[in-house]
């Protein structure tokens, strides 16, 4: 009888043995995934500075005041690799570092730009979320630009007048020719050059291992097959460059 109990005991102690290492296990492979969340989420909110930093050395200016910001690209694949939270986060940090560094609008300038790309980045994010795959980034994204749009709108008769110190009459009239152009513009650029960058970006995290393989990987996945990479590609770089074309010649540039 004592025999059995014994037996029973080690047995029991066996199992909680094994249940504590596979904790353990979990627990480490938990903080790793955490830290390299982190140090990904890091690296984009470097790379969507640096990209600040080039749009104040190298500005392209519509109506003397409107100007092109790349930065979105950057929180746009942030939002796409780890969710909307994540954009959040990728532009609060972005455009607070940039206020107190560099910028020459203020509080202002912090609070349009959070809303600008938040509006773009983080409705796209969310749609990518539930719909992973190449025509879900292509909706994501036009869904995103649009809300950007939208969103510009409302804020600019709101706030504008307050930065130019100009009555909010004056601003109407430049709703629709100045604002509402420029940010569409603005969102298909961005949104176009994010299409293109995913997938090498993706692949390149996945070899440094800081992203798992099945993570924010729906539209490389449409990639497998040889001809839509191309069909993507074509009209892509098409729209990319119409873009940058009307952009740099409204900015006066060409």
């Amino acid at each position: 009888m004592n025999t059995q109990n014994e037996s029973k005991n080690e047995q029991v102690r066996a199992a909680l043995a094994t249940e504590s290492g596979a904790g353990a296990d979990l627990r480490v492979g938990g903080a790793r995934e955490r830290t390299k969340r982190l140090t990904t989420v890091a690296m984009l909110c470097t790379a969507a500075y640096i990209l600040v930093l080039l749009s104040h050395m190298i500005p392209i200016k519509v109506a003397g005041f409107l100007n092109y910001d790349p930065s979105d690209i950057v929180t746009v694949i942030g939002g796409f690799l780890f969710g909307p939270l994540t954009a959040l986060l990728i532009s609060v940090t972005v455009s607070f570092i940039e206020f107190i560094t560099i910028s020459s609008t203020g509080p202002i300038g912090l609070i349009m730009n959070v809303i600008s790309t938040v509006s773009f980045a983080c409705v796209a994010a969310f749609i990518y979320k539930r719909k992973q795959t190449l025509a879900g980034a292509v909706i994501a994204l036009a869904a995103g630009a649009v809300a950007m749009t939208a969103v510009m709108l409302l804020w600019n008769y709101i706030i504008t007048p307050l930065y130019m110190n100009v009555p909010r009459a004056q601003v109407m009239t430049m709703l629709l020719p100045i604002f509402l152009p420029f940010n569409l513009l603005k969102g298909a650029l961005n949104g176009t050059v994010t299409l293109l960058l995913y997938k090498p970006l993706v692949t390149a995290l996945r070899r440094a291992q800081l992203i798992a393989a099945t993570r924010g990987d729906g539209a490389v996945q449409q990639g497998r097959s040889p001809g839509k990479p191309l069909l993507l590609l074509l009209p892509a770089v098409a729209v990319l460059i119409t873009c940058a074309l009307v952009l740099l010649a409204w900015a006066g540039v060409i």
